[in-house]
């Protein structure tokens, strides 16, 4: 990390804007898992890795949140997380569909989180734009302190470019919250529609005026391809508009995007900190890249958090904190462009 970079973190500023708030239902919390996600062998692996019981909800919800409050507050880098809900898939009249639907995080279940711990935590609750109530729950979302909104529509099966969801948008615009959506590929949920991942969907909602937030760096998941570069550069130069998160970039099936953007600094000042926590990030893409010592640095960072900065900012990597893009923020970047 440069030295201009090592005083501004130092300052424990940033905001990391992609933080995953899990939940088992409880009876009251208004969160749903489907049985099948249950059995599937990454939520078992999760539950295992983080030692919670699907058997004790309210107990193992509080768990969760423990273990992610104390690998925050001992980061180097990370004062805050934005806690991300999962909105739900939506029928054609815009009435929840359980079946269709492998996990729901309730957004009001994101508000007690946040109020509950609002030195920490900020609220991101997600809004499928199909639901009937979508602009309503844009403005009581907007009215309780949020400040995303963030969507899945590979799961969630909606076409961001659908121009039904233009009144969506201009609420979104006018309440000035930016809009996280995921691109490209989807592993961890069953439900896929995968070409609703592209994010060449996301310029309806950028030429409403909406600030758009492009997951994984609009990385296309799938190991060594990334169709989407060309996209990514194209939105960065048309729409001053257009951010993209840094979240999994670390992973090995998205490394090659964070591989690419480091030789792109021109996009850099557009690229926003974020983890994708609970997931784990990984050291393998400064291998060969870094010095031994900046090497040996990573692999001794096991907090999370502080390993995203070290091993992004260690290849060259440039992010800003969401914080710059909140009006009430007195967060700062960590490079200046």
């Amino acid at each position: 990390m440069s030295n201009h970079a090592s005083r501004t973190t130092a300052q424990k500023s940033l905001i990391d804007c992609h933080v995953h708030l899990a939940a088992l239902p409880d009876g009251d919390n208004g969160c749903f898992i489907s049985p099948k996600l249950l059995r599937s062998p990454l939520f078992r692996f999760l539950l295992w890795k983080h030692e919670l019981s699907p058997s004790h909800p309210r107990e193992t919800n509080q768990q969760y949140l423990d273990h992610l409050l104390t690998e925050l507050r001992a980061s180097r880098y990370v004062q805050k997380v934005v806690l991300l809900g999962m909105d739900g898939f939506y029928d054609q009249t815009g009435l929840l569909n359980r079946q269709h639907t492998d996990f729901l995080v309730s957004n009001d279940y994101v508000f007690k989180a946040v109020r509950d711990y609002p030195d920490v935590f900020l609220a991101g609750p997600s809004i499928n734009p199909q639901r009937e109530d979508a602009i309503d729950e844009v403005h009581r979302c907007a009215d309780a302190g949020a400040v995303l909104i963030k969507v899945l529509p590979n799961a969630q099966h909606f076409n961001p470019a659908d121009e039904r969801y233009k009144a969506f948008y201009r609420a979104l615009a006018q309440r000035r919250l930016p809009f996280l959506s995921h691109v490209g590929y989807e592993f961890s949920l069953i439900g896929k529609a995968q070409s609703l991942g592209d994010p060449d969907r996301l310029r309806l909602a950028l030429d409403e005026g909406v600030t758009v937030i492009a997951a994984h760096a609009c990385s296309y998941g799938l190991m060594l391809y990334e169709k989407f570069l060309p996209t990514f550069r194209e939105l960065c130069e048309r729409y001053p508009n257009f951010y993209a998160d840094i979240s999994a970039l670390t992973q090995p099936h998205r490394l090659k995007m964070l591989l690419h953007l480091r030789h792109h600094p021109e996009v850099q000042s557009r690229l926003l900190f974020g983890t994708d926590y609970p997931l784990s990030v990984f050291h393998m893409a400064a291998w060969g890249r870094v010095g031994f010592g900046k090497l040996w640095d990573m692999i001794r960072t096991k907090n999370r958090f502080d390993r995203q900065v070290e091993v992004c900012a260690g290849l060259n990597l440039h992010f800003r904190s969401i914080g710059d893009l909140l009006s009430n923020s007195t967060t700062t970047s960590l490079t200046d462009h």
